[in-house]
């Protein structure tokens, strides 16, 4: 994946200082430079449209949610055929944040505190410092985990692949008599 420090390409930073009680709406919309970036950062052959809608809203006491979906049409290479296979991407985003100072966010690592992780449920809430978070960098987040990592052309299988060279190479071969000799 990538670094921490480096920006995401449909970065977002919204401030959480002082959060409407209904949520703060943001939309984003990628343009072909912002898309050109997103398919070159998850190896995709192109994205032909990014929108994520996010509402950022205050949670617990001085935690944020953000909540939303982001959707993609995007277009990867067959693993198989090298083809060019389209995907769209329609997937939810969630995410919870705590100030670094929170005691809330402190008692499980720190204070000796149980930290119940469900499975199913949602994840434990990260920290941020400061008065901002990058929303546009968590919709990415959930962008990638939503690509499929091994897209294949409708109708191609794997043996598809085999099938061109039943002759075992010169490598197989060696192999296979190495094997043979324990």
């Amino acid at each position: 994946m990538k670094h921490a420090d480096s920006q995401s390409p449909v970065s977002f930073v919204a401030n959480v200082a002082r959060l409407p009680q209904k949520g703060l709406p943001v939309v984003i919309e990628a343009d072909a430079a912002q898309r050109a970036a997103l398919a070159g950062e998850h190896e995709l052959l192109s994205v032909e449209n990014y929108h994520a809608e996010l509402l950022v809203t205050p949670w617990k006491r001085n935690g944020v949610k953000v909540s939303g979906r982001v959707e993609a049409d995007i277009t990867q290479a067959c693993i198989v055929t090298l083809d060019p296979v389209a995907a769209h991407i329609d997937e939810a985003v969630d995410g919870l944040f705590l100030p670094e100072q929170s005691k809330l966010g402190r008692q499980g690592f720190e204070g000796g505190g149980e930290i119940l992780l469900d499975a199913e449920g949602p994840d434990s809430p990260e920290t941020f410092s400061g008065n901002t978070i990058d929303v546009g960098a968590l919709a990415e987040q959930f962008f990638g985990l939503a690509i499929d990592p091994y897209p294949r052309k409708q109708g191609v299988s794997m043996e598809a692949a085999d099938d061109a060279g039943t002759e075992e190479s010169e490598f197989q071969q060696k192999l296979r008599s190495l094997l043979g000799k324990s």
